[in-house]
């Protein structure tokens, strides 16, 4: 069989935007090659279905508010590990857990940490239906990184490069090497935070002076700023999950004070969960019935996201994640359909569709077995007309480089509808399907979410390749959801610090829109209003092999596409890859961002 792999040299997103923003049909086609090879569980709550879906759905791990030990949030994630294989399980397995519900009364904030930095000590159901028991601990839980109590021997902050060495009797010094990540900051924010929720403070003077009531040796002036203002976001948090709203309100005006939409990335994050935070008493309180804000025109992403606008663009070639995912993916379709003349591809949520440029390039370059048909059938409920826009992009594209190429669309008012016999399958055709991002929409429309599984089981593809934001933020308990997004947006956050300009508009207007609106709705929203639900890769792995799929492992080739793309950015060195089981977990700074599974029907 001829080498497969497609190569990155010349090929430049912006390039292909304008081609596919253009009408003139005299491209040049781009270039092909041969690189080399090498690399490096939340659920969701009842949203009152019946319950036959509520027992089904408790059985994929949606409802569980459990997190495995690969979830610790005060832990550093191992990077170029491969991870033991999935446990496959038999359907009877998930009957287990069909019996789960839990409380949504949110604990102490400090609890909730404190319970999450022991999970590498204690085995969760979730761990358990996904895979067997493993002597495996990780060393990194909070407890063990000694901030909480030994403040008089060094501690080795998580890279080897800087220590923090605590101390009552010597005064604050900068450090001369890097500067702590806003997830850092967030760390040792909660490890503070901790620490002095458990004493009993009688000297109210005295916490007037040092609310928290830790040393800060060792830190720089901004980043003790930036751990007192993360630990009063946390103390704000923790009131509004026991209802003290007015003491709450006190904590977020500290907040509001000291950060900043325009500053670094803690008082920026800060500055979005206050937002929330705000919301979210506001709704509890009455101030903003459900009903107003239902008026209120939400940001759709998925259709921001359809449009070629110069904001997706800057983040696109300025943010490792977005690329490194579509290359890595289409890799591994290029050599699932290595040998197929005829290749029809299902994709659920198309956005723009630069991705199958991509496609485009490896499939015109292919020697030895020429394409005869390259079929794209994009599936949406809305926006038609841009859908239509992308198809005739896509066209032109393909035109320019003499391929043969079909577009259709499938539009249903609703996914209930979707049906096999909406798209025009040929027997010839080798078919795959491909999902960006689109599942985890369905899953507070659980019976949706069914429908797409069935239909696509049905249509039973060659392979599945499937996107997905690997975070919980689907946990019933607020603290608890509160906590996993925190950290996450941190990591995020930082990320676009270090990728993008602190004045560069395209990245305020992701922060502000794209991730704004996010994290009001994970931290504001409750019940069937809470639309962002995300879950993780292991969540997933459970759901699908309910379905009879399996997952299919990412080639060495398809590693080092993403490791290549890795390297054409200036922050390489921050941007992870983890390999978990036979799929693949993009992150930044060892803290998952995003998931890429390849799954097939046994």
């Amino acid at each position: 069989m001829e080498n497969v792999m497609f190569s990155l040299e010349g090929f430049n997103f912006s390039e292909v935007q304008d081609k596919l923003s253009s009408t003139d049909n005299g491209f040049e086609s781009m270039r092909g090659g041969n690189i080399g090879k090498q690399f490096n569980s939340y659920g969701t709550e009842d949203w009152g279905g019946s319950g036959a879906i509520d027992s089904l759905y408790s059985g994929y791990g949606f409802y569980q508010d459990v997190s495995s030990s690969e979830e610790i949030i005060f832990s550093k994630y191992p990077r170029l590990e491969p991870q033991p294989e999935p446990h496959q399980q038999s359907y009877s397995d998930f009957g287990l857990f069909d019996h789960l519900r839990f409380d949504i009364a949110s604990p102490p904030i400090q609890t909730c940490l404190e319970e999450i930095s022991k999970l590498g000590e204690m085995p969760t159901e979730i761990q358990d239906v996904v895979q067997p028991k493993k002597d495996k601990q990780f060393p990194f839980s909070l407890a063990s990184l000694e901030l909480l109590k030994n403040y008089g021997s060094g501690i080795k902050r998580l890279n080897g490069d800087r220590r923090i060495e605590p101390s009552t009797e010597t005064p604050l010094t900068k450090m001369s090497s890097r500067k702590l990540s806003a997830e850092e900051i967030m760390r040792i924010a909660g490890e503070r935070f901790i620490r002095s929720s458990s004493q009993a403070v009688e000297d109210v003077v005295s916490m007037l002076g040092n609310p928290f009531n830790l040393s800060f040796s060792g830190l720089s002036d901004e980043e003790i700023r930036d751990v007192e203002l993360a630990e009063f976001l946390l103390a704000s948090a923790e009131k509004v999950g026991d209802q003290q709203y007015e003491r709450a309100t006190r904590f977020l005006n500290q907040c509001d004070y000291l950060s900043s939409n325009k500053g670094n990335p803690v008082q920026r994050v800060v500055y979005y969960f206050s937002e929330a935070l705000r919301e979210k008493i506001d709704r509890e309180t009455g101030r903003i019935c459900i009903r107003e804000l239902g008026k209120k025109q939400p940001f759709d992403v998925d259709l921001a996201m359809m449009s070629s606008n110069p904001t997706t663009l800057a983040c696109h070639e300025a943010i490792p994640f977005s690329q490194v995912l579509q290359f890595t993916g289409i890799q591994a379709i290029v050599e699932n359909v290595a040998e197929a003349k005829r290749i029809h591809v299902i994709d659920l949520g198309i956005r723009n569709g630069v991705q199958w440029t991509v496609l485009m390039q490896s499939l015109a370059s292919r020697c030895g077995c020429p394409i005869e048909l390259l079929k794209i059938t994009a599936v949406g409920t809305a926006a038609k007309h841009l859908l239509e826009e992308t198809g005739k992009n896509l066209e032109s594209f393909a035109q320019s480089m003499n391929l043969p190429f079909s577009y259709n669309t499938v539009m249903v008012s609703d996914m209930l509808d979707l049906k096999e016999d909406l798209f025009e399958i040929n027997p010839e055709e080798k078919v795959v399907v491909y999902a960006l991002f689109t599942l985890r929409s369905m899953i507070s429309v659980p019976n949706r979410l069914e429908n797409i599984m069935r239909v696509v089981r049905n249509i039973n593809p060659c392979m599945m390749v499937v996107t997905e934001v690997d975070a919980n933020h689907n946990s019933p308990v607020f603290v608890n959801r509160f906590i996993e997004a925190l950290f996450y947006f941190s990591a995020y956050f930082d990320c676009l610090d270090a990728c993008m300009k602190r004045d560069d508009p395209h990245r305020m207007v992701t922060e502000s829109m794209f991730f704004g609106d996010g994290i009001r709705d994970i931290v504001a929203a409750e019940g069937k209003e809470r639309k962002t639900r995300n879950v993780k890769l292991d969540v997933w792995r459970a759901f699908f092999t309910r379905y009879g799929m399996e997952e299919i492992e990412l080639s060495m080739v398809s590693l080092y596409q993403a490791n290549l793309v890795v390297k054409k950015f200036p922050c390489e060195s921050s941007c992870t890859l983890e390999l978990n089981g036979k799929s693949l977990l993009v992150g930044w700074k060892g803290t998952p961002i995003h998931s890429l599974s390849v799954w097939k029907f046994i």
